[in-house]
């Protein structure tokens, strides 16, 4: 006769605890994204500063995929944290405030309010309403900070800005050598921060109301609460990856806060893989990569090839480039 375990047993949460301690540990696989990365700095010398660039765009997708992948928030004015975190470090840059990790810390704590503020009103809508009132405040952004000419530098975009060198050592420099370590430090903080999100019992929970926002509600989940409070982490998150963008490039211009930004970063995770953490790892350089080569091939009509590249990956990679890996091991493993 074979012993049985009661649901709710100590037995059976202890193997429920477990589970969930497995998931959150440290897989090997894990640990070859940030491998390549430091071999691809002794290998590509000639691009540190567009693997900077990838690396800061990769923290932004993935405060993206928090939302649209974990959360079902889905968000067409992502931008505006973006570009609130890059305006807060170019202003203070601008301003004779240069000291880089300071300008990280007010760039992420001004586009957390920003977020948690705006969130507290869009986060009421659902459905298409939503993705109109976000597009709003991204709008309404991009419209203050082309008036508020005197602070922001309007459509000329802010001047002046100066970068001292992290802990008085390690300059930037024009070849992007330090920017390209700096960039994936950050994004390595970041995606800790977004890893022990996901694999939280609060994480658990944000799945669950993507999943099913009433039955949550019907057992008593605080859906509103962790809704903002994802959006408000997101929003930080984003502005982290504008501040980036602002101190290694030295720029910042009301294209940080347009359309077309959010509208690229969906697509980047789209390529990659929505939901899957490590989808903005595949999806951003992918996307980036061929936006050099393609705009190098055909300067003017390079666009057309992007959509045509974003086709095949819905027509032929659903669930985007993981979501093609995830099937193909299912099925050598079934063999």
């Amino acid at each position: 006769m074979t012993d049985s375990v009661s649901p709710g047993s100590p037995v059976d949460r202890k193997a429920v605890i477990d589970a969930f301690a497995r998931r959150h540990r440290f897989k090997w696989y894990e640990a070859l994204p940030w491998v390549l990365a430091a071999g691809c700095y002794f290998i590509f010398d000639g691009y540190h500063a567009l693997g900077a660039q990838i690396f800061a765009t990769i923290l932004f997708a993935l405060s993206l995929d928090l939302l649209i992948g974990f959360a079902g928030i889905v968000t067409l004015g992502h931008a505006a944290f973006f570009g609130v975190g890059a305006y807060a470090a170019g202003i203070m840059a601008a301003n004779g405030w240069q000291e880089p990790l300071s300008q990280l810390v007010v760039a992420a704590a001004a586009a957390s309010v920003v977020g948690f503020a705006s969130g507290m009103i869009v986060l009421r809508t659902a459905g298409l309403t939503l993705l109109m009132q976000t597009l709003v405040v991204a709008a309404l952004l991009q419209e203050l900070a082309n008036k508020w000419s005197s602070v922001t530098g309007g459509s000329d975009g802010l001047l002046g800005m100066k970068i001292d060198p992290i802990f008085g050592v390690f300059r930037f420099d024009l070849f992007g050598h330090t920017a390209y370590v700096y960039c994936l430090l950050v994004l390595f903080i970041g995606w800790l921060i977004a890893r022990n999100i996901v694999y939280s019992p609060f994480g658990r929970s944000l799945t669950g109301i993507r999943e099913n926002t009433n039955r949550m509600h019907a057992i008593g989940a605080p859906v509103d609460q962790r809704k903002i409070v994802i959006y408000t982490i997101s929003a930080a998150l984003a502005g982290l990856s504008g501040a980036l963008i602002a101190q290694t490039t030295a720029l910042v211009g009301l294209n940080t806060l347009a359309l077309s930004k959010s509208g690229e970063l969906i697509i980047m995770l789209v390529i990659g893989g929505v939901g899957q953490l490590y989808g903005a790892f595949i999806g951003v350089p992918l996307y980036m990569i061929a936006q050099d080569r393609f705009s190098q091939i055909d300067p003017i009509f390079w666009y057309f090839w992007i959509g045509l590249f974003m086709i095949f990956v819905v027509v032929f990679a659903r669930g985007g480039v993981l979501g093609v890996c995830g099937r193909f091991l299912d099925r050598w493993r079934s063999r």
